[in-house]
């Protein structure tokens, strides 16, 4: 049994009534406070969380989750999401006044207090409120009545008996005020308690069990006389009793109250301690509330054990156990022995009060051997003869051949014969601690830290495993074995290698193995001081069990076990455990509880109500969960799995009740957990609470959101005005490149016009020199013509075509009139080109010039010809000059000798900075590409689209 006390947390010396909650957690009443336990820790509500009256007898838990607390006398209080609320802090307690302690009534969240003794009207409290139903029962002064059985669901009856005389019991209708007699009379000093409709009456040591047939009939179903007076009666949930005793103990009768077998005699327990309260809580776990001692408990499957107990005088510390057909022989930590069989023991006593422990025994058909720490015997089992052998310092017992044994001892080792009872020796001064027969000569040899292999015929001794301290070996199958050591838990092997080890990390209770007990070639068992294992081999995965007290063994302190069919006999310090292998197996491989969340610290306060929406908000973004995992039968050994279901994927594991999370980010978020109690059983499901984080606004979406808007507004402004500010200095430094392109492009033709008038000026001497007035005077009026659209187009940067041509035909006119019709000369203009389209300003006259200085003004043999045409290729407009003269003599050229020609090449250059327009000059000689005189220029101006270029401006 567990026992809970101070050193547990339990802080008081007197405990009292005991009530378990929805959730599973356990409630004490004591002498100091209230406390409650979950299977781990005891929280304790005292004087500082707001009881006005630290002598607490009992609590009531109601469904809405409120816990209602019943001092000694009045101060009522409950409380309520992890607070006591009290008659301060609600004035509807207040109402609730007694001269002596009530009885009580409780439906789901409603709760009905009433005197015991002259009721004059009940209390209803329900959600913080307080209700008074009065009583009409006309109680005569010289009466006392005593109240009980209060029935508010099904009857309304509240059952009225005389205290002095032995009157009919009185059934009272709370709605009609009515009161009826009943078939049953109450002697005096009867006290009754009431659980459904089985009514238990105790008077001094006399136990009368009645049934409510209807609302007025009592019919006795049973009787018992106790043998010591009772102070304390209980009907646990399963409608069994329970009688406390005023000199200590508790009874308890296996027998339901709802069946109709008789009342037989009770087991008695905790008979040292007197017990005020007994509990039998939802998984059949059994609590006892005592009077200065704690709180006890005794799991369900080890209660069923004890009161089910296949021995009754079962109780010896035993360290040895063997079995042959005749029975289960068990060696004690005493000079005593005991013989199992058909339901008894039978002890066999060797020397008395000599206290030396027994270390194996060994069984064949009626001969028995039982190896004590200093000594052997030798027993018959029929003659019951005893046969003391030699003195050995023993360690083990190893069946050998037929009709012998190995005896390891701290001397050595050595073989007797029990037919002859002779020995021989076959290791000398070597402490052996166990031993295995391999082949008919070869013996696996376990000495303090390593194991050899011994020939037993020429007594070479070779080193196998080295470190292991072997306790125990056995042979699972055909070249596999199986050791069990005291530090490195079990050692399979075969006869060169070791194969694989089974330890505490892999699942075993403990790496401290003592013995080792073979159920088939895939399943042993391991005997421990943590209780006992079943491992169970599957090709390359094993399958471990461990079982405890809580599963029913006596004790966890295993010597050893062996088996019989579906039966296991276990050896423990508490006596013989006698378990069914298949109940064993059978167990659930979860716990059916879940975890349960008390409280939440989130965003700075601590949270009860887990039901509300949680929420808190950077930068209070801690979380911390307070949690409880209520599996009694675990005993505090219980851990939690858990993980933040957005935030990782890793499930995380801790012992600890308080789980804290730091620093989370803003989300929405789903905390789960685990509960992992007694043999790595695990919660059946996982609890769920969902919580969020809220951002701070800075942190939400939309501010980020408009954050990196302003951001990237900022950044285009930024960027954009860096372009503007670099493409304004670039179109300053164009503005400026353009300005002094213009005024290269003035003064080019501030140079043109003085050497076209200086040319013209020389024809007009040349005429007056020849005395030829009328040609003179006709050149004058062609040239004073020519001289005003000269300054006209000069002051423009481009001119129409149209312009254009009427410009050259005026200049060639002139200069036909002076070389006297030496040459002719024709303009044509194709469809394809628009005569409104422009061109750079007096670009073409300069080429015209050149090819009448250059070309024809020197011919003899034939008269000139100067054709200029204007046409449209694709993108381009193409200007062809070409003459008949003497051609230019060389092969394509880009450059000419003329001035013009010079100053028309700095002009396109000029035109392509000022206007990103591609003037491309060609000058062929025709002589070399036509096989004929003259010389073709040709233009080229791109890209020539009227609707795109800054040529057409």
């Amino acid at each position: 049994m567990n026992n809970y006390n101070e050193q547990d947390g339990l802080a008081n010396s007197y405990t009292y009534e005991l009530s378990q909650d929805s959730k599973g957690c356990i409630w004490i009443g004591s002498d100091n406070g209230l406390f409650r336990f979950d299977g781990k820790e005891f929280k304790q509500f005292g004087s500082k969380n707001g009881l006005k009256n630290i002598d607490a007898l009992a609590s009531i838990p109601l469904s809405n989750g409120e816990i209602f607390i019943t001092p000694f006398l009045n101060d009522f209080a409950y409380l309520k999401n992890g607070k006591i609320v009290n008659s301060d802090s609600n004035s509807e307690l207040k109402k609730i006044q007694f001269t002596h302690n009530p009885s009580y009534y409780f439906n789901r969240s409603s709760l009905y207090i009433y005197s015991s003794y002259n009721p004059s009207s009940i209390y209803a409290y329900s959600n913080g409120k307080v209700n008074k139903i009065p009583l009409s029962l006309k109680i005569d002064s010289s009466s006392t009545y005593y109240a009980f059985g209060l029935n508010i669901t099904d009857h309304k009856m509240l059952y009225l008996a005389n205290q002095y005389e032995e009157k009919k019991i009185q059934a009272y209708d709370i709605v009609t005020k009515q009161k009826t007699s009943c078939n049953i009379s109450m002697k005096k000093g009867t006290h009754i308690i009431r659980k459904g409709d089985i009514f238990i009456f105790r008077n001094h040591r006399n136990i009368d069990i009645y049934t409510l047939s209807n609302k007025f009939f009592f019919k006795k179903i049973k009787s018992y006389v106790v043998k010591e007076n009772i102070h304390r009666v209980v009907i646990d949930d399963n409608y069994r009793l329970w009688l406390c005793p005023e000199e200590g103990g508790a009874l308890y009768f296996k027998q339901t109250l709802l069946g109709n077998s008789r009342l037989s005699d009770p087991v008695k327990m905790m008979e040292n301690y007197i017990i005020n309260d007994i509990l039998v809580d939802k998984d059949n776990n059994t609590w006892f509330s005592t009077r200065n001692n704690g709180l006890f408990f005794i799991a369900d499957r080890f209660f069923k054990n004890y009161i089910d107990l296949p021995v009754k005088n079962n109780s010896s510390y035993i360290t040895a156990i063997a079995k042959n057909n005749n029975g289960i022989y068990l060696g004690y930590n005493e000079a005593k022995s005991g013989v199992y069989r058909n339901g008894h023991i039978t002890d066999i006593v060797f020397e008395k009060n000599i206290k030396i422990e027994h270390k194996a025994i060994f069984s064949d058909g009626n001969t028995i051997i039982f190896g004590l720490t200093r000594s052997l015997l030798q027993y018959n089992k029929n003659t019951q003869e005893k046969h003391f052998l030699t003195d050995f310092v023993l360690k083990n017992i190893v069946p050998y051949k037929p009709g012998s044994i190995l005896l390891c001892t701290s001397n050595g080792l050595f073989e007797y014969n029990y037919h002859t009872k002779t020995y021989s020796r076959k290791l000398s001064e070597e402490r052996t601690y166990t031993a295995l027969p391999y082949t008919q000569d070869s013996l696996f040899l376990g000495a303090f830290k390593d194991l050899y292999k011994f020939n037993a015929v020429t007594e070479k001794k070779t080193l196998f495993l080295e470190g292991y301290y072997f306790t125990d070996i056995k042979k699972l199958r055909n070249n596999l074995y199986i050791g069990a050591t005291n530090l490195s838990g079990i050692v399979l092997f075969d006869n060169s290698r070791v194969l694989r080890k089974i330890n505490q990390n892999i699942g075993l209770a403990t790496s401290q193995i003592k013995k080792i007990e073979i159920e088939n070639q895939n399943v042993f068992w391991a005997s421990t001081n943590y209780g006992l294992s079943r491992i169970e081999l599957k090709g390359s995965d094993v399958k471990i069990n461990n079982f405890t007290h809580t599963d029913g063994l006596p004790s966890n302190l295993v010597a050893g076990c062996v088996l019989s069919g579906d039966t296991i006999y276990v050896a423990t310090s508490k006596g013989l455990g006698i378990l069914s292998i298949k109940s064993l197996m059978s167990q659930k491989k979860f716990i059916d509880k879940k975890v349960i969340i008390n409280s939440v610290v989130i965003g700075g306060k601590e949270v009860f109500d887990t039901g509300q929406p949680l929420t808190g908000q950077t930068p209070d973004n801690d979380i911390t969960f307070n949690v409880s995992f209520p599996d009694f039968a675990s005993e505090g050994k219980i851990s939690y799995q858990y993980k933040i279901e957005e935030l990782n994927n890793g499930w995380q594991t801790s012992s600890s009740q308080k789980i804290s999370f730091y620093s989370l980010p803003p989300g929405n978020y789903t905390f789960k957990i685990f509960g992992i109690g007694y043999n790595g059983k695990r919660s059946y499901t996982t609890t769920n609470l969902h919580f969020e984080i809220h951002p701070k606004f800075w942190q939400t979406w939309w501010f980020k959101l408009m954050i990196i808007s302003l951001c990237t507004a900022a950044l285009f402004i930024l960027i954009t005005m860096y372009f503007q500010k670099k493409r304004n200095k670039k179109l300053e430094t164009l503005y400026y490149e353009k300005k002094i392109a213009e005024l290269e492009l003035q003064a080019i033709k501030a140079q043109i016009n003085p050497h076209f008038i200086y040319n013209c000026l020389n024809s007009i001497q040349f005429l007056l020199y020849k005395k030829n007035y009328q040609e003179t005077e006709n050149y004058l009026a062609i040239f004073a013509q020519m001289i005003r659209k000269t300054l006209h187009y000069s002051e423009k940067t481009f001119m129409p075509i149209k312009e254009e041509i009427e410009y050259l035909s005026l200049y060639l006119n002139m200069e036909k009139l002076r070389l006297k019709d030496l040459f002719e000369y024709k303009i044509s203009l194709s469809e394809k080109v628009n005569e409104n389209w422009v061109v750079p300003s007096l670009l073409i006259q300069p080429f015209v010039e050149n090819a009448i200085k250059h070309g024809i003004s020197s011919l003899k043999d034939r008269k000139g010809k100067i054709n200029v045409s204007f046409d449209y290729a694709e993108t381009s407009l193409c200007i062809i000059i070409e003459d008949n003269g003497i051609g230019i003599g060389s092969k394509k050229k880009t450059n000419a000798d003329s001035f013009g020609v010079k100053l028309s090449q700095k002009r396109i250059e000029t035109f392509r900075q000022l206007f990103e327009t591609h003037i491309i000059l060609e000058i062929y000689d025709l002589s070399e590409t036509e096989q004929r005189s003259g010389t073709q220029i040709k233009l080229y101006i791109k890209p020539y689209e009227n609707q795109n270029t800054s040529m057409h401006h």
